[in-house]
């Protein structure tokens, strides 16, 4: 388990115990989007705002290898399907735990979709995955969805606290899900979930307040951080937008302390 340990650390910080993810997976899943393009100057923006760690696909690293600013935990994400693709919700792993420790990623991340067509051959696939991590000692983020024919609400507090538990009880060390909306109903999620839980960013906000005050609100619940996106390297201002969230999420910032870092 100490291979486990010392990587977390490279993706965790080590004084709060929470963790700002930026996961820059997209390309795959709806293309080549404004943020994903000069990725060196992404990966530097995110690093230089305080993010922990970033989270790639194994093709994309190559191009965002930088020799030069803030080091910054690297994440494999080992699943994939694409939003034009009849089978969106399935995924399908395209990589594995030992490319991961050939690359020298610190984590690898597994995305299923509980509820899904093939959600049994997801779950299997993040058995075996799990099972892997364990006998490397690489630490295991699920990003874990209900999405389905026969779910009608993917924001149900109850369907996000199932998929939550599955994760963790396939092996996650970390539980990327869903913020519910408010804090009370996110407090179920977390306490149900027993492993480290962090909310996903979902498609583009509104305004940064509303984004701010997600984050915010998912730490009062018991939240251990974030793991956002396109409402981070799809900001205008992409390195301030990061440092925003990392002094909420890793300082104890107010959302109004937070902002003042945008506007300014």
């Amino acid at each position: 388990m100490y291979g486990k340990s010392i990587r977390m650390e490279r993706i965790v910080d080590r004084t709060s115990g929470n963790c700002v993810i930026v996961p820059m997976d997209h390309g795959v899943s709806i293309g080549p989007v404004e943020g994903l393009i000069d990725m060196k100057k992404t990966v530097d923006d995110v690093a230089n705002g305080g993010a922990t760690a970033v989270l790639m696909h194994k093709g994309l690293i190559r191009f965002s290898h930088r020799t030069s600013g803030r080091d910054i935990g690297l994440i494999l994400h080992l699943s994939a399907s694409t939003d034009i693709g009849v089978t969106s919700n399935s995924k399908v792993l395209v990589a594995s735990v030992e490319e991961a420790l050939k690359i020298g990623a610190d984590a690898v991340s597994v995305h299923i979709n509980v509820g899904a067509e093939t959600e049994s051959d997801m779950l299997g696939d993040l058995g075996r995955v799990s099972k892997e991590c364990q006998d490397w000692g690489m630490p295991l983020i699920a990003m874990a969805y209900p999405r389905g024919p026969a779910i009608t609400n993917s924001y149900d507090p109850i369907a996000i606290a199932h998929a939550a538990r599955v994760a963790t009880e396939i092996g996650a060390d970390i539980v990327k899900c869903s913020y519910t909306g408010d804090i009370d109903s996110f407090k179920t999620v977390v306490k149900g979930a027993l492993a480290p839980v962090v909310i996903a960013g979902g498609p583009k906000m509104k305004s940064d307040l509303d984004i701010l005050n997600m984050v915010y609100d998912s730490l009062q619940a018991g939240g251990h951080g974030v793991s956002i996106g396109r409402n981070v390297f799809q900001h205008k201002d992409v390195m301030h937008m990061t440092k925003a969230i990392s002094e909420i999420v890793l300082h104890g910032a107010t959302v109004e302390e937070a902002y003042k870092i945008i506007r300014n």
